[in-house]
C-alpha cells in the first residue's frame, strides 16, 4: 500500500516531461544526473523510503525534457563544420556538444586532460569533427537558444543557435559561428608560452591560425601568448630572455604549451641541467612543448627516457615525403591534407625547407607522422606521451618535434611588423593540424578518438 501511494505522489513530476514524445526514451533519460526515487520519504512515516519500478526513468530534467521522439530513424540534428580561429581551414577531431548546465572554468596551468573526462556542463549530446571538420549531433534538444560548445583541449568557445526545429537537420552555414576563439572575449584559449629564434618565427604561425594580436603580450601580460627571447628572436613590448624562463620549473608550469621556434643552433650554453631537467618535469606533469628543428636539444641531450624516443641522426630529404597512415590519427591527418588542398596525393605531402636531425623513432614510446622514405627512412615531425614508460591512462603530457622550418619572417623584428598576411601554404596547414592535437587530450594514439560520454 505504501509503495502504491508513494506512486500515486511522483507520478505528476513523471508525466510532466514525459508525457506523450517530448521527453525521450526511457533509456534516454537514464542517463540523467537527477536521481528520483532515491530518498523520497512516505506521508505519515517518516523515513520510509521507496524505489521506482525498474522500468520507469526518473524526470528529464533542463535541456533534456526539449529532446524529441521523432519515429523511425528519423532523429533532431544540428550539423556544420568547425574552423580555425581564422575561419578559412576546417579542424579535425574538435568535440562539440550541447551543455545542460553552466561549463566550469578551466584550471590554471598544466593539468591532466584525459580523453572522456575533459568536458563540463553535463553534456547531452556528443560529437567530434571529422576529416573534413564536420559535425553531426543527433537527438538535439529543440526550441529556441540552444547553447552549442566546440571545444578542443582548452580551446573552447560556446554559442547559441537562435531556434533547433525538430525531426530535421539544422544545418550551421555561417564560418564565423562554428570556429575557435580568435581572443578571450569569444571564449577560451590555452594560456601559451613561445620561445621567439632566429630560423622559424612561428609567432607569425598562430597569427595566420587566427589568434588576435591583442593576445602577444610579454610573459607579465594579460594575452594568452606569452613571448620570451630567444636567439635572434622577434620581440614585443617587456619581453625577457628565454633562459631564465626556461629553468623556472614553477614558472613553466603556469603554462598549457610552451612552443620553441627553432635558434639557428643548440645553443647548449643557455640550455644547461637545471633546463633540461625542467623541461622534462614540465612534460611529466601534464605539459605539452612545441619544439623547432634545433630544439631537437631537449630530447638529444635531455634525461634518458627523452634522449630514447629516437635515433638521433642525419637522415634523407627531398620531396615528396610520406604520412603515416598506420594509426587512426595519421589515416585521418591523410585524409585531413587533402580535404583543405594541402596534398593531392593521400599519404604524400611536399614540403620545404625540411632539415635533417634523426631518422628513426623508438615505436614503443613515439608515433610518426611525417617521413621520408620506405628505402631511407628519415622522420620529420614525431610526438610522444609523457611520462616515457607508463601506461596510456598514467600519461599527462605530450612533446613533439618538428624538423620542418615554416618561415623566417620577422627576422628578428618586432612582433607582428614582420609577419606576412595571407592564407596557410600546404606545409604550414600540416603543423596546424599537429599543433591542434598537441592541444587535444591525451589517448592511447593506437586507439581511434571517440567523443566524450553524455552525461
Amino acid at each position: 500500500m505504501r509503495r502504491f501511494l508513494a506512486w500515486i505522489a511522483v507520478t505528476p513530476l513523471l508525466l510532466a516531461c514525459s508525457a506523450g514524445k517530448d521527453a525521450g526514451t526511457p533509456d534516454e533519460l537514464a542517463n540523467d544526473d537527477a536521481s528520483v526515487g532515491d530518498g523520497y520519504e512516505l506521508d505519515g512515516d517518516p523515513g520510509q523510503e521507496f524505489s521506482l519500478p525498474e522500468d520507469i526513468a526518473p524526470p528529464c530534467v533542463g535541456l533534456k525534457c526539449q529532446q524529441k521522439l521523432c519515429g523511425g530513424d528519423v532523429t533532431t540534428t544540428v550539423s556544420g563544420t568547425v574552423y580555425d580561429p581564422a575561419g578559412k581551414v576546417p579542424l579535425y577531431n574538435v568535440i562539440v556538444y550541447v551543455p545542460n548546465a553552466p561549463l566550469d572554468p578551466f584550471p590554471k596551468g598544466v593539468s591532466c586532460d584525459k580523453c572522456g573526462t575533459i568536458t563540463s556542463g553535463s553534456p547531452i549530446v556528443t560529437a567530434l569533427t571529422d576529416a573534413k571538420g564536420r559535425f553531426v549531433l543527433k537527438n538535439v534538444p529543440v526550441g529556441k537558444d540552444i547553447p552549442l560548445v566546440m571545444q578542443v583541449g582548452k580551446w573552447r568557445r560556446k554559442i547559441t543557435i537562435p531556434e533547433v526545429k525538430e525531426c530535421v537537420d539544422n544545418a550551421i552555414t555561417d564560418k564565423s559561428a562554428t570556429r575557435l576563439p580568435r581572443n578571450r572575449s569569444e571564449g577560451d584559449m590555452p594560456q601559451m608560452a613561445l620561445v621567439t629564434g632566429g630560423c622559424d618565427e612561428l609567432e607569425c604561425l598562430f597569427r595566420k591560425i587566427g589568434i588576435s594580436d591583442s593576445e602577444y603580450t610579454s610573459g607579465s601580460g594579460k594575452g594568452a601568448m606569452h613571448l620570451y627571447k630567444g636567439q635572434g628572436g622577434g620581440t614585443i613590448s617587456g619581453i625577457t630572455n628565454a633562459q631564465p624562463f626556461w629553468t623556472d620549473l614553477a614558472k613553466m608550469k603556469q603554462y598549457d604549451m610552451i612552443i620553441l621556434s627553432c635558434e639557428c643552433s643548440e645553443y647548449p650554453s643557455n640550455k644547461g641541467t637545471d633546463a633540461l631537467n625542467a623541461m622534462h618535469a614540465y612534460a611529466n606533469a601534464g605539459g605539452r612543448i612545441f619544439a623547432s628543428h634545433f630544439h631537437y636539444y631537449w630530447f638529444k641531450s635531455g634525461p634518458p627516457d627523452f634522449q630514447s624516443t629516437a635515433t638521433w641522426s642525419g637522415g634523407s630529404t627531398g620531396n615528396p615525403y610520406l604520412i603515416d597512415t598506420g594509426f587512426p590519427k595519421g589515416k585521418s591527418f591523410s585524409e585531413w591534407l587533402v580535404n583543405v588542398g594541402a596534398s593531392t596525393t593521400p599519404g604524400q605531402i611536399t614540403l620545404n625547407s625540411v632539415k635533417s636531425d634523426l631518422s628513426l623513432v623508438n615505436k614503443s614510446t613515439s608515433t610518426r607522422w611525417i617521413y621520408k622514405g620506405p628505402s631511407s627512412e628519415s622522420v620529420k615531425y614525431f610526438s610522444f606521451n609523457t611520462p616515457i614508460g607508463k601506461p596510456a591512462e598514467s600519461q599527462c603530457g605530450r612533446a613533439v618535434f618538428s624538423d620542418i622550418h615554416v618561415s623566417n619572417e620577422s627576422g628578428g623584428s618586432a612582433f607582428p611588423g614582420g609577419c606576412s598576411a595571407g592564407d596557410l601554404s600546404a606545409q604550414e596547414k600540416a603543423l596546424e593540424f599537429l599543433f591542434f592535437d598537441l592541444s587535444s587530450c591525451i589517448q592511447d594514439e593506437g586507439e581511434p578518438p571517440r567523443p566524450p560520454p553524455p552525461k
